[in-house]
């Protein structure tokens, strides 16, 4: 019996969640061969104990099949880190996940959802089991850029159980609610439907939940600074000025909210020619690199303008699980990389500590209550 036998009988063993096996993704990190004993290592980036189990069972079976007696697999995964406690009341109101991740932007437009879908679907690719919120209340486009634009979500007693796919859970409040329907809702509103998103939502054990933001810095940033310890802040821009200028608001709120900056993605950064796939600067390319620097953060990703985006977004066939060999879908790849690398950084530092997260008045303007 050799390594090569063990590794084609491990090739039937599928990544939970996912249609490829853990030979492809590269999980098998050493096969020791014993007689009629085999010894394996699987090295997974998901510290979630259902995952775990499924692949020992998995891999045991299918080495057993192959005429192994005694089969030991060992599963290396991360430890699960620490929760921290933020905001002036020290709470967490969904301790399930291990890790916020914000996904903001200064103004909207700039393809902050297609970046957040995209990242969250990266992730999971990964081995990360992921969870996308769409906190985006005014404009919920999350359902249809992920193909659950029409799928209502199952009700559980006072529970509702997030949507799936492409390996990721999903909530919107556009899955809530009837389609073209405004809502025409005050801040409060705003800030009371965030915190139902995350404490009545039946979230997995989640590595991380990707959190598409509304544009902007005000009341629904504020409150999942004050609910939950948020890991990492993204900022999403376009190359232009007047969006960098808005962008720096956003990089700004994330220093006085405590939360750490993972980085900064470039949107509409060059366009690649669906005919001769040849990249041009139409409105401006790595404008957002000075930015990033100034706020000690990196530029994440540089996401050209693609026909392919656009087309996947509408369609609900996202470009990085559906065109994974594009140039757009590798950079997204990269980006999610980052952001798992970042996010390990922060844990091993003590994790994320939003603490003392306060709301903040201008200059000369008094603090209210309406």
């Amino acid at each position: 019996m050799t390594n090569e036998n063990v590794l084609e009988a491990l090739k039937n063993v599928t990544y939970p969640g996912f249609t490829k096996d853990i030979v492809t993704f590269g999980f098998i990190k050493n096969v020791d061969i014993q007689g009629d004993k085999v010894v394996i290592v699987i090295d997974i980036t998901s510290s979630a104990t259902e995952v775990k189990d499924q692949l020992t069972a998995d891999s045991t079976l299918e080495l057993k099949k192959l005429g192994f007696t005694d089969v030991e697999v060992h599963i290396s995964a991360p430890q699960a880190p620490k929760q921290m406690s933020n905001s002036v009341s020290g709470k967490n109101i969904a301790p399930q996940v291990k890790n916020f991740v914000m996904v903001s932007s200064g103004k909207g437009g700039v393809g902050k959802s297609t970046t957040s879908v995209n990242i969250a679907i990266a992730m999971a690719m990964q081995g990360k089991k992921v969870g996308i919120l769409d906190a985006d209340i005014y404009g919920p486009n999350i359902p249809r850029m992920m193909g659950l634009e029409n799928v209502k979500p199952e009700i559980q007693g006072n529970k509702v159980m997030p949507l799936k796919a492409y390996g990721v859970e999903m909530m919107s409040m556009g899955s809530l609610m009837e389609d073209g329907q405004s809502l025409i809702w005050r801040g409060a509103m705003i800030m009371k439907a965030i915190e139902q998103f995350l404490r009545d939502i039946l979230w997995s054990e989640l590595d991380v939940l990707v959190i598409d933001m509304p544009p902007g810095t005000g009341d629904a940033q504020l409150t999942l600074a004050q609910s939950v310890p948020v890991t990492a802040g993204i900022v999403v821009t376009t190359p232009q000025q007047v969006s960098l200028d808005d962008s720096k608001r956003s990089l700004d709120m994330f220093e006085k909210l405590h939360i750490p900056i993972a980085g900064v993605v470039e949107n509409m950064s060059g366009f690649i020619c669906p005919s001769c796939d040849t990249e041009s600067d139409i409105f401006g390319m790595g404008t957002s690199q000075e930015m990033a620097d100034s706020y000690k953060t990196d530029l994440m990703a540089q996401i050209p303008i693609e026909p392919a985006i656009r087309i996947g977004g509408d369609t609900g066939m996202p470009i990085t699980y559906h065109t994974p060999d594009s140039e757009t879908a590798k950079r997204y790849q990269t980006a999610a990389s980052s952001l798992i690398a970042f996010i390990d950084k922060v844990n091993s530092e003590g994790g994320a500590d939003n603490s003392a997260v306060q709301p903040t008045t201008p200059p000369g303007v008094s603090a209210c209550s309406v």
